[in-house]
């Protein structure tokens, strides 16, 4: 994997270079032909070679005498420029502003040296031109022209471009292959890491890895941190499997028992010899059994329906203080609870909230039932209620630790429920309930202190009446 990308960059590498080369060259090539075919040059349009060219309409030629006009003498003034006019034998008949080592005559040879190297003077260049009969020399001085004479073979020219060209695109190759493995290799080491590490983190490997510098530090940095956080859910997920593994354990359990309880009785009631009484009293265990099924199967729905926020609340206007001591009178007339301490205390009179009173008479009465069924006999329980937050405290036994960090978690049971029935759902709904009116709760507790259930409303959920 590191090695293909390695060749993978290398190559994007390469191809980059050839394509700037081609690029290069097709640039040139077409800014070649431009120029051929616009005649588009400055140097050429404006040079010293077309002001010879054009120089002969300065000069007049009439009955064997030759002149030079005075715009032709302004004009060489101007081009700090000297002139000598030649008749057919290379006789100087005419010149203006020339040196004095200038020749007096010119043999062809001479023309051809004149023209081809500077020979009077190393700043000036000299041109040839005629006009019908005449011809003219034309130095210019300090016009910063040089010339150069090369003989060369056109074959061994494209020879020498086309070895010379190759050589320069396999140095090029050669320089970026070099630099493209280098860089490549700093490059695709910690991307190959990478790749491994998100390889590790699918295959459910949270291990650490060595940490490297430079810009991927951020990345490694957010992959450890996201491998710590996938492994702290990894195990949590197990725990959660776990329990509800043991959960659904207890709940089979629990519907085997009352299960098994309405077959026998049912089996007795086929008997034709039992009594009415035995009847009547057959026939209500099967009933009770049948209602503790019931509360389990809603329970497991209800859950659900919490779980997935589904939850439909009918909201009324209810003054809480009434509608909990209510709750209070209904649990002290239960035969199981008529001997409980239960103290009612409001700040209020009238404390009105709008909630769904059937599912906040679960929620309120599991904490109240939880605190009188999970304690001695003689706990005394309190209860307050105040504008935005109900208070159920009590002085029982408390709540482990360990028990109070999975107080409000589905399928949980705690150590001091093993001799009491239940689905281990109830802290769980009642915690859910609460938050879907838009309240929060919250449990704290000590082994052998007691326990207390916070419960509070949002202000804007209710308006509070003295």
């Amino acid at each position: 994997m590191k090695w293909k990308l390695t060749a993978r960059f290398l190559l994007s590498v390469l191809s980059i270079v050839i394509i700037v080369i081609f690029l290069n060259t097709a640039i040139l090539i077409g800014f070649f032909i431009f120029q051929q075919v616009n005649k588009y040059d400055k140097t050429t349009s404006y040079s010293e070679e077309n002001f010879v060219r054009e120089f002969q309409q300065y000069i007049d030629i009439s009955n064997g005498t030759v002149a030079v006009s005075k715009d032709g003498l302004q004009q060489l003034h101007q081009r700090n420029a000297w002139i000598q006019l030649l008749d057919n034998n290379g006789q100087v008949v005419e010149a203006h502003f020339a040196p004095k080592k200038a020749p007096a005559h010119y043999a062809p040879i001479d023309l051809i040296q004149v023209y081809k190297y500077k020979e009077f003077d190393v700043d000036t260049t000299v041109y040839v031109g005629s006009k019908e009969s005449i011809s003219y020399l034309i130095g210019i001085e300090g016009s910063g022209v040089t010339r150069y004479v090369t003989h060369f073979s056109g074959s061994s020219v494209l020879q020498f471009i086309g070895k010379f060209g190759l050589l320069i695109v396999l140095a090029d190759l050669l320089v970026a292959t070099l630099v493209g493995w280098l860089f490549g290799r700093t490059l695709t080491k910690p991307l190959y890491a990478m790749i491994e590490r998100i390889r590790h983190l699918k295959n459910h490997e949270h291990v650490s890895s060595k940490m490297p510098g430079g810009v991927y530090k951020p990345v490694f940095e957010n992959l450890n941190e996201v491998s710590k956080e996938l492994a702290a859910h990894e195990q949590e997920r197990k725990r959660l499997e776990m329990m509800r593994e043991e959960w659904i354990s207890n709940v089979s359990h629990d519907m085997k028992t009352p299960l098994a309880s309405i077959r026998g009785y049912a089996e007795l009631l086929n008997d034709g010899k039992l009594t009415a009484d035995e009847q009547r009293d057959y026939a209500h265990i099967i009933e009770k059994q049948s209602l503790h099924m019931q509360d389990l199967l809603d329970d497991l729905n209800l859950t659900m329906r919490l779980r997935h926020q589904q939850l439909p609340l009918s909201l009324t206007e209810v003054n809480i203080v009434q509608f909990i001591r209510e709750i209070v009178i209904d649990t002290l007339n239960t035969p199981q609870y008529e001997e409980a301490n239960i103290e009612f205390n409001a700040t209020n009179d009238v404390i009105k909230h709008h909630i769904d009173e059937h599912f906040m008479r679960r929620a309120i009465m599991n904490f109240l039932h939880n605190a009188l069924l999970h304690n001695p006999s003689d706990v005394s329980v309190t209860i307050l209620v105040e504008d935005h937050s109900i208070t159920i405290s009590d002085n029982g036994n408390g709540i482990s630790a360990e028990d109070l960090e999975h107080i409000f978690e589905r399928y949980y049971r705690g150590t001091n429920t093993e001799q009491t029935h239940g689905t281990g759902l109830g802290t769980a709904i009642a915690r859910d309930i609460i938050e879907a009116h838009g309240g929060t709760v919250t449990i704290t507790s000590e082994e052998q202190q007691g326990t207390t259930v916070s419960i509070q409303f949002q202000v804007e959920k209710g308006v509070a009446l003295n």
